[in-house]
């Protein structure tokens, strides 16, 4: 067996609306698909982020909130590679995202920053 690559993450979220603008217009993801799933009741948005990864995202009717901050069990964040954390979080701030400071990863000397999507979920920035 031999795995390659990471083909796609999944999380869920509480408003598709605001995950969507979120995502899409603040992030830059790229739609692939969008669908209404009638059966469930929910939707379900696959996003591009470039021709390998790819993010889907489940709008659920009242999903449990996150047990807690990041150190619960399971995705403990998401991380996006950057050229230049502080060009990122000047962009962000800009779409009206916060970021924490900025901070060197005591492990890779990188560049390294976190912000939240619309749900809490951590999310990343490295160089």
């Amino acid at each position: 067996m031999e795995l390659s690559k990471i083909h796609h993450v999944a999380i869920i979220v509480s408003d598709y609306e605001a995950a969507r603008e979120f995502y899409v217009e603040k992030l830059g993801f790229r739609v692939k698909r969008e669908n209404y799933r009638p059966e469930r009741g929910d939707w379900k948005l696959d996003l591009r982020l470039s021709d390998t990864v790819e993010l889907e995202i489940f709008a659920e009717k009242n999903p449990p909130a996150r047990v807690s901050g990041p150190e619960a069990c399971g995705l403990r964040h998401l991380a996006f590679w950057v050229e230049s954390v502080e060009e990122t979080v000047h962009e962000l701030a800009q779409k009206g995202i916060v970021c924490e400071p900025i901070r060197i990863d005591t492990y890779t000397g990188g560049k390294m920053t976190f912000f939240h999507d619309p749900d809490g979920l951590p999310l990343e920035l490295h160089e």
